[in-house]
């Protein structure tokens, strides 16, 4: 009897956190405020994009999925290199307006050690995500999350991703560096990853 109650209380709880997790996700907007909870040390630059001082960085948490593909994926592979993480949905209209800027900032930092990453989420379905690529001429991978579950492993307090589109920028070491709530062109993008390049 009281295992029940227990149980139940634990699938009430689980569904709560669920629901918050995906009020918090579901905003699809300019995302013009940047903040941050807790212990941080990251300064809100012009813009909307906030960075950590080096030597203050948080460590990026551990993303493994499947790309839109179906291969895996995983942030891991990538230490060594900057990795640019765009959160963004098919359905998303900022996502639309920034989309072809990613694809054409990712192939010209290609050969500065930089890496983009999608993190496509709250797309049912595989189909609309990848002709939003296709149609964008996006060619880096994106982690196919329909249910937010990446994002929510950003922890609370540090820079995470908390609407879409969203971008976090993560350092050779493997720790974030930046972050943005907002969509970006390609001179803001620039502006956001390329003091994270030129840090040796």
């Amino acid at each position: 009897m009281s295992f029940g109650r227990a149980s139940r209380r634990r699938t009430t709880l689980l569904a709560a956190v669920a629901v918050a997790g995906a009020l918090t996700l579901s905003a699809c907007g300019d995302g013009n405020k940047a903040q941050g909870g807790g212990n941080t040390n990251f300064i809100t630059g012009t813009g909307g994009i906030a960075t950590v001082p080096k030597g203050e960085r948080p460590d990026a948490p551990k993303l493994q999925g499947e790309s839109l593909e179906g291969k895996p994926l995983d942030l891991a592979d990538y230490k060594g290199k900057v990795v640019v993480l765009n959160v963004w949905g098919s359905w998303c209209g900022p996502c639309r307006l920034e989309a072809k800027y990613f694809a054409q900032v990712s192939e010209e930092t290609a050969d500065q050690g930089v890496q983009f990453l999608g993190i496509n989420t709250r797309d049912a379905q595989r189909d609309p995500a990848v002709n939003f690529e296709k149609d964008y001429g996006i060619t880096y991978p994106s982690y196919f999350d329909p249910i937010g579950k990446l994002m929510l492993r950003f922890p609370k307090g540090t820079l995470n991703p908390k609407a879409i589109p969203s971008t976090v920028v993560v350092d050779r070491e493997g720790k974030i560096a930046a972050r943005t709530l907002q969509s970006l062109d390609a001179d803001q993008l620039r502006k956001m990853i390329n003091p994270i390049i030129a840090e040796k």
